[in-house]
């Protein structure tokens, strides 16, 4: 059945708008039905290999990245890209950092000759340009080729618009047009460029796909680089008429598109594609990236863009909000360029969550939390920073895990008494991670024998041995402890099971800001045991795992704080901060020391040893064979 769920998926996404709405039906109903454990984890996502209930969301990865035990399991629906993989994830998970999946797509392009020529330029409206687009027949060819990967998924913004997009990297892809752009734009236009965003959109329209709606394209922006784009440029590798295909507001519009043709225009444009009236219109979207050391910093701007951000994710459980998010898009893109937000909704929305007892409010950019309870700004800020990234919280993400409501209201003066009411206490609390590491016992016994028989091993092998005190295996138990230490005791967040607790010494509270003390988390170490070997396994492998932590590192600005009104009010302002904003979370191995058992002891090792003397001997044998002949 899960392979029939599998197969049936590719089927039917193959067979868009073939396949009869009963049947689609029928599909949905039956993956609904279904549960099952994840198979893998990737990304911090838990995946599974077919869809479920639960993992309905499929993203394409690189198969290598998948453990080889289930590997050939996912299938690999793409004949052209037959290293990627799709998995199904669970959408309840993911979080800003793994909302889009973007495929590595460079090996397609690696022998395919990229040499653009933009010709033919035609200014069409101002800071609107579009140009013929010449390539050799073998890179045309694989651009062509991109339409019939059947990589494309529906976009988050599926509520703005119509068609399907799948979204790639390829440096090759952007270092040719970089070269091709830096000809053909004219000079006034290219002061400062860099050059072509190496990320891609690959959008398909069909005839009867609805319009992508009016809206401005959110400029990309790295402060730490001062990078900024300016222009959009879209790459149509297929021809069509439109009403029209591409309408600039203020500005003018393109009917008739010829295949391969490149439009580059100022991101100041507010605009609007329709799809062909007859054929399949397929484009490539990225931008041109200058260099803007000078750029202002609007902290509203950044609050709205965080606020966007974060509805963005909240839109799976409540799709209502997702046309919030896309006006605070818009309205951000907009204020990049006039330096005005303008006027929003008189009404904005608020999610109250509740999570294992405590209610507090959120709308992306503020945390509001009761000072009741007996709160510390400490572990508000730990709840902000779990919500905001969707951490795990024993088999579930945080934002599964919280009972949530959308408020929809005008300001925020109803939120103190409105907590008030709700109250609750921590769900978090203190934890001394030294209780995870216990100090070795004081060794009585040295190294470990090579051989288990009673003349080797000194009698040491008795039934009174202590591994817990060979000073050859406690040597191995302290450098498995130092790297579990460097990864839990920097650590601000830990996950003990379902528990949720919190290291006060990470959390610094100087005056209106909370410093969150961690740092990247690098990969999971792994103490398993190794069976098998010698008659008498090496000392370490009696050093095993006694228990595994989630434990969370934030590198993340300091997060401000107002008490008011019976309130903590805590603000997340990633933007106007020249920091750069990055979260990990893993799982440790503590280890711990296995006592010694008869099990250690092959039974075999008798036929061993004697396979071994065998084996040497026939080696000495050939030797004198061989010397005989000379």
């Amino acid at each position: 059945m899960s392979t029939e769920l599998r197969d049936r998926f590719f089927a039917l996404s193959t067979a868009a708008g073939q396949a009869s709405a009963e049947e689609v039906d029928r599909y949905r109903a039956l993956v609904d039905a279904t549960d099952a454990e994840p198979t893998a984890v990737l990304d911090g996502l838990a995946v599974s290999w077919h869809p479920t209930a639960r993992f309905k969301a499929v993203r394409f990865v690189d198969a290598e990245r998948i453990d080889a035990g289930v590997r050939d399991l996912f299938a690999r629906p793409s004949e052209a890209a037959p290293y990627l993989a799709a998995v199904f994830a669970d959408p309840r998970e993911m979080s800003f950092r793994t909302y889009e999946n973007i495929l590595p797509l460079d090996r397609l392009f690696a022998d395919a000759g990229l040499e653009f020529e933009l010709t033919d330029r035609t200014e069409f409206a101002k800071g609107a340009y579009s140009f013929s687009i010449g390539l050799p027949a073998a890179a045309r060819a694989r651009l062509e080729g991109l339409d019939g990967l059947d990589l494309y998924v529906p976009p988050l913004n599926r509520g703005s618009r119509g068609g399907d997009r799948f979204i790639f990297h390829s440096a090759l892809l952007a270092e040719a047009l970089t070269k091709a752009v830096a000809g053909a734009m004219p000079r006034a236009r290219l002061d400062g460029f860099a050059h072509v965003n190496p990320v891609f959109r690959c959008n398909r329209f069909e005839p009867d796909d609805a319009n992508f709606h009016r809206h401005r394209d959110t400029p990309y922006y790295d402060r730490s680089r001062g990078h900024v784009s300016r222009y959009t440029v879209l790459l149509y590798l297929t021809g069509g008429t439109g009403s029209p295909a591409l309408d600039l507001t203020g500005g003018a519009g393109l009917t008739d598109i010829a295949p391969f043709t490149c439009v580059i225009f100022d991101q100041r444009y507010e605009h609007e594609g329709a799809p062909y009236r007859e054929g399949r219109k397929v484009f490539l979207r990225t931008e041109l990236v200058f260099t803007e050391p000078d750029a202002a910093h609007d902290p509203e701007i950044g609050a709205l863009f965080a606020k966007a951000c974060y509805l963005t994710g909240e839109s799976v459980f409540a799709p209502e909000l997702a046309r919030y998010a896309d006006d605070y898009y818009n309205r951000v893109a907009a204020a990049h360029w006039s330096g005005d937000l303008g006027a929003g909704a008189a009404g904005e929305p608020f999610l109250h969550k509740r999570f294992r007892g405590l209610d507090f409010v959120a709308n992306g950019h503020d945390f509001w939390f009761p000072l009741s309870g007996g709160l510390s700004p400490a572990a508000c800020a730990a709840i902000t920073l779990l919500d905001y990234f969707n951490c795990k919280v024993g088999d579930k993400a945080f934002r599964a895990a919280c009972e949530t409501t959308v408020v929809e209201a005008e300001g925020t003066d109803w939120i103190p008494a409105f907590l008030e009411e709700s109250g609750g206490t921590s769900p978090l609390g203190p934890f001394d991670k030294s209780m995870l590491f216990p100090e070795p016992e004081e060794p009585a016994t040295d190294d470990m024998p090579d051989c288990a028989c009673g003349i080797c091993d000194g009698g040491l092998l008795g039934p009174h041995f202590d591994t817990s005190r060979n000073a050859d295996v406690i040597g191995h138990y302290v450098q498995a402890q130092d790297a579990a230490k460097a990864e839990v005791l920097p650590a601000p967040v830990m996950m003990l099971g379902e528990d949720v607790v919190l290291d006060p010494d990470r959390f610094v509270v100087e005056g209106n800001r909370i410093h969150v003390l961690g740092s990247k988390a690098p990969e999971p170490v792994n103490f398993a045991s190794c069976q098998g070997g010698p008659p008498v396994p090496p000392a370490k492998d009696f050093v095993t795992t006694a228990a595994t932590v989630d434990v969370a590192h934030f590198l993340v600005p300091p997060i401000l704080f107002t008490e008011h009104d019976g309130l903590f009010h805590l603000k997340f302002d990633f933007f106007r901060n020249s920091w750069t904003v990055d979260h990990e979370q893993s799982t440790v191995a503590v280890p711990m020391v296995r006592p010694f058992g008869e099990d250690d002891i092959d039974e075999n090792w008798e036929d061993h040893y004697y396979d071994d003397e065998d084996e040497e001997e026939g080696e000495e044998e050939e030797e004198g064979e061989e010397e005989d002949k000379e």
